[in-house]
């Protein structure tokens, strides 16, 4: 009697180890953690919205005389100043945050993992993005509600304020990042990168028109980006009234555009060149 010999059974042929998940997947994961971690620092938080809130609201209730011959109050100079200082937010948080970020060792350890470093700077500056734009939104009902600020209705308005809003906040991202290497600890962060930015605001347009200020230090604030945002956003909701209160009697808007792209690549450079993973003290 024949046996017929049992065949042993073939393996299952290996399987293709899954794709890793690309930058742009891992750096959206990082934005969403940045943003839970964001939001659960409850002081920061109310920090981070309130400010601007009350010094619009105090600010804009303290100076609202009419500004002659434009039908415009000084309040309404006050809203388009301070959404360019909201839009530059990235500057101060990314700055401060990375820096600490460094000096308690989680840059380092990022650094260990398989996270590719674009994914954790795009997180950053993609939560930093959501935050201005809500700290924009609350500005604009603030200055619709209590400032008889006006929302243009043509297109190419809102077109500009899309390109001066993502070109600020991009241009000021990269200028946090790159200036994150220059505190010596995370402890130092808040004054070696508060204090530019307090200044920036009160010779760039935020709380004093441009007009108003000495030629000289109307020249230093030209050489940074904010000056260019508040220039920008005036146009928008300031309108033609608006360009006679400027220095130059116009809004300049190529020059606004050529500004924040030259800090947009500009920032990339310095970011490239000086950004550090590991704080001082590592080596």
């Amino acid at each position: 009697m024949s046996q017929t010999a049992t065949r042993p059974a073939r393996p299952a042929p290996p399987r293709a180890p899954a794709a890793p998940p690309s930058a742009f997947r891992v750096g959206l994961s990082r934005a969403a953690f940045e943003t839970r971690l964001f939001f659960r620092e409850k002081d920061a938080v109310i920090f981070t919205f309130s400010f601007p809130i009350v010094l619009l609201v105090i600010f804009g209730s303290i100076f609202s005389q009419e500004l002659e011959g434009t039908g415009l109050n000084v309040s309404q100079l006050y809203v388009a100043g301070l959404i360019g200082s909201a839009t530059m937010t990235g500057f101060q948080n990314l700055g401060i945050g990375i820096a600490m970020d460094r000096d308690d060792g989680t840059l380092k350890r990022l650094a260990g993992t398989p996270m590719p470093p674009a994914a954790y700077f795009a997180g950053k500056a993609l939560n930093t993005l959501l935050v201005s734009a809500v700290q924009v939104v609350i500005l604009l009902a603030i200055g619709v509600a209590m400032f008889e600020l006006e929302l243009p209705s043509a297109l190419s308005d809102w077109l500009t304020f899309a390109w001066v809003f993502v070109l600020g906040v991009l241009g000021a991202s990269l200028l946090g990042v790159a200036v994150s290497s220059l505190p010596r600890s995370g402890k130092s962060a808040s004054a070696v990168i508060a204090m530019p930015f307090v200044v920036l605001q009160f010779i760039s347009g935020v709380f004093i028109p441009t007009a108003d200020l000495p030629d000289w230090l109307d020249r230093i604030a030209s050489f940074f980006p904010l000056k260019w945002m508040c220039q920008g956003f005036r146009s928008v909701f300031l309108g033609d009234a608006g360009a006679t209160l400027e220095a130059t009697g116009s809004y300049e808007l190529d020059r606004v555009a050529l500004v924040l792209g030259a800090w947009v690549v500009g920032g990339l450079v310095l970011c490239l060149t000086t950004f550090r993973w590991k704080g001082r003290r590592d080596g």
